[in-house]
């Protein structure tokens, strides 16, 4: 069965296709909203959100733009919404700046790219960090970033570059040890 047929019964109150658009989606709304929140349990809480708002508002959805990128519009304003509420980022920019006197001296080891890159993308600016997790990290395309966060396509463009220049910036010590 296509989308708009699930899309369909849906909107009559079925509730396995329901189900069924759910499951089609959920992981990749959980990981926008993993990313975008850093936290498993926020993640879970802003998937379960997503959906519920997406279902209570299925009726307005047009079908002019795929159900994903609508989906990812909804999660996308569910997860800075509720980060707003509970003051997460505060509680991450005071860890960065804890971590800055860590780093600041002579290191005995580098610590693991994975852990760096996750740091650098974390201390982006929140529309660096959303336009760079959605395009490089989920594949969105400008347009569908620009629908999902109501903006133009050239400030999406603009906000990847300067973020791709921040964790440029932010790794060069850690490349610079690796470029021979």
């Amino acid at each position: 069965m296509d989308e708009r047929d699930l899309i369909n019964r849906v909107r009559a109150g079925d509730g396995f296709a329901e189900r069924a658009l759910y499951d089609a989606h959920v992981d990749r709304v959980y990981r926008l909203a993993y990313r975008l929140a850093g936290d498993d349990a926020l993640a879970q809480d802003f998937t379960q959100e997503t959906f519920i708002r997406a279902f209570e508002k299925l009726d307005t959805f047009r079908g002019e733009s795929a159900l994903s990128t609508w989906l990812h519009a909804i999660t996308t304003t569910v997860v800075l919404n509720g980060l707003r509420k509970v003051k997460r980022f505060h509680k991450r920019e005071t860890d960065l700046e804890a971590a800055d006197g860590v780093t600041g001296g002579p290191r005995q080891a580098e610590p693991d790219l994975k852990v760096r890159l996750r740091q650098a993308i974390d201390a982006l600016p929140q529309g660096y960090r959303t336009v760079f997790v959605m395009h490089d990290i989920e594949g969105f395309t400008h347009e569908e970033i620009g629908v999902a966060l109501g903006v133009e396509t050239g400030t999406s463009k603009a906000q990847l570059s300067r973020a791709r220049a921040k964790l440029r910036e932010s790794l060069a010590d850690f490349a610079g040890e690796w470029v021979t």
